[in-house]
């Protein structure tokens, strides 16, 4: 059935052209020109509420709030020309499904509807109750991630540090039909290249010095489930040879053996490195990258998903209140704002660490933002790991080079000593424009 949005808005010549733009979609829209109106058009039969936020008598949120009231599982989208963080946080706390700020970009208002569509298409399952969202981005790939989990391709789930890969990871798995075998992951880059051939494939014994039994590894270990290759760009090359083979053989040889063992593992690996860039400085083998990337998801940054902060920070309290602290009940809607405006440059993980520390010293039960506050002047004075300190360094040089040649593109990979195609993927990776330091 072709489903039916209710577009709600004051001004008519918005209403039309949106009209006409979803109409063109296949979507079925009805339109009114007030919350009031919008009120005496509800019924069963609406599949998403877009509405204005702000409207003459009744506003989007006073809207939301009747919606709530009287049809609690339709989903709600809030358009306004005040975007802004703060707007978001109040809306989503409460439960808008997502925030469009005009004008509005075709492709996302699209997506989002999409994403709004298939949340309330599906019953809540077990498979993902681990990720915590609200955000039609993560909606749209959760979506993608149950439709690939019935089959048996490899996926390669890529983002920065501390996103959740592995949550993800682990949800495919659950959706999947392995879910009631084993799923286990191991962190490539966390062991020495001996160690890790020795985890993966197993060893016979007496294979090397201190090999005094036979040992099975995380292939056989999880035959029938998943395996999660995490920092999957971090593994050594000898091991990608001896992986692209298991792949194409559908089998292992134990370090130290002439026995060959067949597995049925689903592989997913994930990385926050750029691959590609690691093909062509020849680092990581473009045969297996094809093979490891059937299928690629992309987590963005927690900074790009600000409506998931305060369902992940209040979900973080009351599972660290259990341990640490129980006398804490909730976290203050003034503390969520500031969350929510904070760049978290180690993303979910670092959220939670965040969280970790205010709960350890609280002595209210209510976190403040004054707690929040010192928690993350703390955190600026972490160390954090070689990976993203190189990843910061790399994009303040960038700027920096930029800044110098007023965006000349040319010049910079010069004083960098890149050639130009190279400095472009630097550029890529970090998200710079070069074209913000041209000089007018």
């Amino acid at each position: 059935m072709t489903p039916h949005l209710l577009l709600v808005d004051d001004d008519p010549s918005l209403l039309k052209l949106l009209s006409l733009r979803l109409e063109a979609s296949g979507y079925r829209v009805s339109c009114a020109e007030s919350a009031e109106q919008a009120l005496t058009m509800l019924d069963e039969q609406v599949d998403l509420l877009i509405t204005d936020l702000r409207m003459e008598g009744m506003d989007g949120m006073g809207l939301f709030a009747q919606v709530q009231r009287l049809y609690p599982q339709l989903p709600v989208v809030i358009i306004t020309a005040h975007g802004s963080i703060p707007e978001a946080v109040t809306a989503t706390q409460q439960g808008v499904f997502g925030f469009l700020t005009k004008p509005i970009d075709r492709d996302q208002l699209l997506k989002t509807i999409e994403a709004a569509l298939a949340s309330t298409s599906r019953t809540p399952e077990d498979w993902r109750s681990r990720i915590i969202s609200r955000s039609p981005v993560m909606e749209s790939l959760l979506l993608e991630a149950e439709q690939i989990a019935a089959s048996d391709v490899s996926v390669l789930i890529t983002g920065p540090s501390g996103s959740g890969k592995e949550l993800m990871a682990n949800a495919i798995h659950r959706a999947s039909p392995r879910r009631d075998q084993p799923f286990i992951a191991i962190n490539c880059g966390a062991l020495p290249e001996q160690l890790l051939e020795s985890e993966l494939f197993g060893h016979a014994k007496g294979a090397f010095t201190g090999a005094v039994n036979k040992h099975e590894g995380l292939f056989q270990a999880a035959d029938g489930g998943s395996l999660f290759l995490d920092e999957i760009g971090d593994m050594p090359q000898p091991l990608q040879v001896k992986l692209l083979r298991v792949l194409q053989e559908r089998q292992i040889r134990p370090v130290g053996s002439t026995e060959t063992i067949p597995v049925d593992v689903r592989l997913i690996s994930a990385t926050h490195r750029n691959l590609e860039q690691a093909m062509q400085e020849n680092q990581f083998r473009e045969d297996l990258f094809y093979r490891l990337n059937v299928v690629n998801l992309h987590l963005p940054p927690l900074s790009e998903r600000p409506e998931d902060i305060p369902p992940l920070a209040r979900y973080f309290v009351e599972q660290a209140a259990k341990r640490h602290n129980p006398k804490v009940k909730s976290i203050s809607s003034a503390a969520l704002q500031l969350l929510a405006q904070s760049a978290w440059p180690g993303n979910v993980r670092q959220l939670e660490n965040v969280i970790e520390r205010v709960i350890a010293l609280s002595t209210t039960p209510v976190i403040s933002d004054s707690a929040v506050s010192r928690a993350l002047a703390n955190q600026e004075q972490v160390i954090p790991n070689f990976n993203d300190a190189r990843a910061e360094f790399e994009a303040r040089y960038l700027r920096k080079v930029l800044q110098i040649t007023e965006g000349n593109v040319s010049q910079a990979a010069k004083i960098a000593g890149r050639n130009r195609t190279d400095f472009y993927k630097l550029l890529k990776r970090h998200d710079i424009a070069a074209a913000l330091y041209k000089q007018e």
